[in-house]
């Protein structure tokens, strides 16, 4: 038995027993005055980002610094990293490694692989940054796309027997091709698990795999954890792997922050309360795929979650906001922003701009963005207001969306910028004589117009944008 399997059989053992009892500790989690969102250290913190890739520690570090700091002096402080390993742009790395002869060895490691990630995690952490990492991602291991070798994923993978020295398509239950796009879930990498086809073979490669990430983000605070990326998988492959890392952590004395991620682009799916249902087992939930929606139904569907989560509720993330001009899916630059501030005023605890050409990464228009939201911020935290469309009258459907307060003092609109004339009515239910008003461009970094004070005189105040782009105004009671 060689040593990886070993330590594999030992780490099972462990896990098969109840949690361990070892007092816990952990840094970013819900927050205790408010669950909907974040926090670190006991402060709240908004999660906001975009990068121009999904796993950006395959990236050459001079690359990947250049590009974290273009997110950190936007004031992102948001990733996404799958272990992805397809050879994508040329310079990917598989976590395994190769011999002399040309195939792979499941029980080695291939130290650069690694040695990438450890630095990504540190130069996260040097820059304030939080990293969502997607352990499996279901594009890794088909043979429907191509990549930058003119190969499919699936037959470069050292996960196919034909590239290994470990075990034969017989052994491993392995077809030699998978042409069928991976949502369809006919790939058994994914149906390893022992209350699934129990495939003891390939499990005891995963799990190592698995084991050998947590090493490295295990000492981290800054790392939230999603099983895959936009899954059509059973529940009970994300159940083993969810028990699985919380019980390594556990077994540390760590608390981790744990999800999955659903394909359904419609929320109220059945299939997303295989995650809503289980809050033992996943502290948050990511609901990226509703940026597929557009308009008054991507708000509804947000808040069809909210709704849905009331009685225990925890941070909703959008780790993939869809949008950019000319994209395979007809989503606009337009769409994305748009995305990124319903999710905002709807309550999201965490937004990131998904990587071109699916959306805006972190180009100048993303850059824009996030520099609004802090401007927003920096007079309202999004974390002591909530939802409240109700309160706008004279409202065309996507014309403007609120978040208030409870007291209602304090509103924030946000105008989706339309080449028509916009204006809504807010009921700010107040006996107040007067209030302020102020406007800040989205698309102009997060400028903000010397505040105007109009008289309260009725609880109905008319909002008008200045001009004709995205717009949100500040609205405060004096």
């Amino acid at each position: 038995m060689t040593l990886p399997t070993v330590r594999s059989a030992l780490l099972a053992l462990l896990f098969s027993a109840t949690l361990s009892t070892v007092a816990t500790t952990q840094a970013i989690e819900p927050w205790d005055e408010n669950p909907w969102h974040w926090s670190q250290h006991g402060q709240p913190v908004m999660l906001l980002g975009g990068s121009d890739d999904d796993s950006l520690f395959q990236w050459p570090e001079q690359t990947l610094v250049k590009q974290l700091d273009r997110i950190a002096a936007a004031g992102g402080n948001l990733i996404r990293n799958t272990m992805s390993d397809r050879s994508d742009k040329g310079f990917e790395l598989y976590p395994f490694r190769k011999l002399a002869n040309g195939m792979y060895d499941l029980t080695q490691w291939n130290d650069e692989y690694w040695e990438r990630f450890e630095r990504m995690l540190a130069e996260t952490k040097r820059r304030s940054i939080f990293v969502q990492i997607e352990v499996w991602d279901r594009f890794d291991y088909t043979d429907s796309g191509k990549n930058s070798r003119g190969s499919s994923h699936w037959q470069d993978h050292p996960y196919n027997p034909a590239n290994n020295v470990n075990y034969s398509f017989e052994e491993s239950g392995f077809e030699k091709r998978y042409p069928d796009h991976p949502g369809q879930n006919k790939q058994p990498f994914f149906f390893t698990t022992p209350k699934q086809r129990n495939n003891k073979v390939v499990l005891a490669v995963q799990q190592a795999f698995v084991n050998k990430m947590l090493d490295h983000a295990l000492p981290y605070e800054h790392v939230l954890y999603c099983i895959d990326n936009e899954t059509n998988g059973e529940a009970a492959w994300a159940e083993y792997w969810a028990e699985f890392m919380h019980r390594r952590a556990s077994a540390e004395g760590k608390q981790i922050m744990v999800t999955e991620m659903w394909d359904d682009w419609d929320l109220t799916a059945k299939r997303h309360r295989q995650t809503f249902d289980r809050s033992d087992l996943y502290a948050y939930v990511d609901v990226s795929q509703n940026n597929h929606n557009k308009g008054q139904k991507h708000w509804d569907n947000f808040l069809f979650v909210r709704n849905y989560l009331t009685s225990k509720p925890r941070p909703m993330n959008t780790t993939k906001t869809y949008g950019a001009d000319g994209n395979k899916f007809k989503h606009t630059d337009q769409d994305a922003i748009e995305r990124f501030w319903r999710h905002l005023l709807a309550g999201a605890a965490s937004i990131r701009f998904h990587r071109p050409d699916s959306g805006l990464g972190i180009n100048d228009k993303a850059v824009a963005c996030i520099q609004a939201a802090r401007a927003v911020e920096s007079l309202v935290p999004f974390w002591s207001v909530d939802p409240a469309n109700e309160l706008l009258t004279d409202r065309s459907e996507n014309e403007a969306y609120l978040a208030t307060n409870a007291d209602r003092s304090i509103a924030v609109v946000y105008f989706p910028a339309s080449d028509e004339d916009r204006s809504v009515q807010l009921d700010t239910q107040t006996e107040s004589t007067s209030v302020e008003i102020r406007w800040i461009g989205i698309d102009r970094d997060g400028k903000q117009y010397d505040p105007t004070i109009e008289s309260a005189a009725s609880s109905r105040l008319k909002l008008v944008p200045p001009i004709a782009g995205n717009m949100v105004a500040v609205v405060r009671q004096r």
